[in-house]
């Protein structure tokens, strides 16, 4: 893999690896929401949401989309939900195995 491929894989990892950006995604999985209903789901303000979206579509993971007044952001590439069942299916499998070994 060359330098620059490597920094690519890098730059994604690393805007994953933020749990408001991640909180963001989960609330992106069943379609596109405005940065109003994203600041409500997410809990954070909207200077810092507007901030990690931007991240996140710096990395290639949103798409945007303008309408009046309103920004609407939504999942741009579906990688994301494969990458995420397997992170999340790997966890449970672990945390499944240690609830079974202590109960034994």
């Amino acid at each position: 893999m060359t330098e620059e491929a490597l920094g690519l894989i890098a730059r994604r990892f690393a805007a994953l690896a933020e749990p408001m950006r991640l909180r963001l995604l989960h609330a992106l999985f069943d379609g596109e929401k405005s940065v109003g209903t994203l600041v409500e789901l997410s809990g954070g303000t909207q200077a810092n949401v507007s901030r990690h979206l931007q991240t996140l579509m710096d990395a290639g993971m949103l798409t945007r989309r303008k309408e009046g007044l309103q920004v609407f952001y939504g999942i741009g590439d579906e990688s994301i939900f494969q990458l995420c069942e397997l992170v999340c299916g790997s966890l449970e499998q672990q945390h499944a195995q240690r609830a079974e070994s202590l109960a034994r």
